[in-house]
């Protein structure tokens, strides 16, 4: 017969699922009050090319796959990365972005897939 502890215990995926759902929720909602800037992508390419970004702050960037492909919108060194599908959207919420240049690409599109947040 199995113990009452272990019939009452959730099982740890589902806490951990949980914790996962409950930090998405926390960023999402603090990420209402940031600063916001909206990219598309589309053939390969980032719109806008270049955005001027306050410094000091953290920012949202709104991010549209417009493409027929899927992309993968990236900044290493901030370590921000989002992968998204044709026809979908999404944000990212980058740390406090020191002066100067801050180059964002399509993985999928290294060449011609770049953007730069210039935070002044």
């Amino acid at each position: 017969m199995p113990k009452l502890k272990t019939l009452l215990a959730p099982p740890l995926p589902a806490i951990v699922a949980l914790g996962l759902f409950m930090a998405g929720v926390m960023q999402a909602a603090h990420a209402q009050g940031l600063p916001t800037f909206e990219v598309v992508a589309k053939d390969g390419r980032l719109t806008p090319a270049t955005i001027e970004v306050p410094a000091g702050k953290r920012i949202k960037l709104t991010i549209k796959n417009e493409g027929r492909g899927p992309i993968e919108f990236e900044n290493l060194d901030l370590r921000v990365e989002k992968v998204l599908a044709p026809g979908a959207s999404s944000f990212v919420v980058t740390p406090p972005l020191r002066p100067g240049a801050h180059t964002f690409i399509d993985e999928f599109h290294p060449e011609t897939g770049k953007m730069q947040l210039i935070a002044k």
